[in-house]
């Protein structure tokens, strides 16, 4: 991982514990891994803990690792890290993924909150001047409508539940039954009946390429006037031109953490509308949260070299369905 990222999710007391379980090379691994001096750390590594810029292990830099028998990264997604030789090596992965969900959870129910009070519109008005805007003031947002039940999706919707709000909460998603959509607290439907019953839409579906552009022209069309559209997942999503027309016009407002492309061109309409929120990429651990994402590793390789299960293990068919 970069020097300045191992800085800052594993502090000095996360390292003297994870020394306690195995012995750490002197060395950081940064940059490539190609190098003679990278070579020889690898050379004798048992167990690798990676983070935000790893470089991709690569059949040719798994030659160099013979001994390596797990990779813990203390970050989330995997697939630009992890290849096909990974798992045919049979080395065991496992992501922390877990501990970057509840910061996204907490950011999108900050968002939701934000969008029932009409929070962009009412801003934009009362800089023009008091009495604040006394016309639309937020979302009915009695019924808001989830897309994918991901670890993130589904932390969403338990919380949502459990608030004394009264939401009712759609979800769609391909791989959950009716039955289970029941259990976690949602009524499964399709994704237009989702767009057309929903003042609030929060996008937490996997990037793959059947989900890109899911919420596309037509769909945000089904949203009602006054609608507000949430995205924390992956940009490619959402069809971000359509999404500017329909904001421009007025007729929906916008949370979004991540867009397509990434970052937005300067000057881009999403970037100058006074009902759009465009953040760049903040949802997931930041500041004093990413030390839980080494504090989660340290966990995972104090239960690997205790034989433990592991909590954040990943298996080759997980990958496909994941962000």
């Amino acid at each position: 991982m970069g020097v300045e990222v191992a800085e800052r999710v594993f502090t000095p007391d996360l390292r003297e514990r994870l020394a306690r379980s195995v012995r750490l090379a002197p060395p950081l691994l940064s940059g490539t891994l190609t190098t003679p001096e990278a070579t020889a750390v690898l050379d004798e590594t048992e167990v690798l803990v990676t983070g935000w810029e790893c470089p991709p292990l690569t059949p040719e830099i798994l030659t160099r690792a013979p001994r390596l028998r797990a990779v813990v990264h203390a970050a989330g997604s995997v697939k630009p890290m992890v290849t096909e030789a990974v798992w045919d090596r049979g080395i065991v992965v496992s992501s922390a993924a877990d501990a970057n969900a509840d910061p996204v959870v907490a950011f999108t129910l900050a968002a939701i909150t934000f969008a029932a009070k009409g929070a962009l519109s009412t801003s934009s008005a009362y800089a023009a001047g008091w009495p604040p805007f006394t016309g639309r003031t937020g979302a009915d947002a009695r019924t808001i409508g989830v897309i994918g039940a991901s670890r993130i999706g589904r932390r969403v919707i338990a919380a949502l539940r459990a608030s004394d709000a009264g939401f009712h909460l759609l979800l769609t998603d391909p791989y959950v039954a009716p039955a289970e959509a029941a259990e976690l607290g949602a009524e499964l439907v399709e994704l237009p009946d989702l767009c057309e019953r929903s003042s609030i839409v929060t996008v937490h579906a996997p990037q793959l390429p059947e989900t890109r552009g899911l919420l596309n022209a037509d769909m945000l069309k089904l949203i009602p006037d006054g609608g507000v559209v949430i995205n924390t997942a992956r940009g490619s999503l959402v069809d971000t031109e359509a999404l500017a027309g329909e904001c421009g016009a007025g007729r929906l407002d916008a949370f979004l953490d991540v867009t397509d492309p990434e970052p937005l061109p300067p000057g881009h309409a999403l970037l100058r509308l006074p009902n759009v929120l465009v953040t760049p990429h903040i949802a997931g651990a930041q500041g004093s949260e990413v030390r839980r994402l080494g504090e989660y590793a340290v966990s995972e390789v104090e239960r690997y070299v205790a034989g433990a299960r592991l909590r954040g293990r990943l298996l080759r068919e997980d990958l496909p369905r994941m962000a």
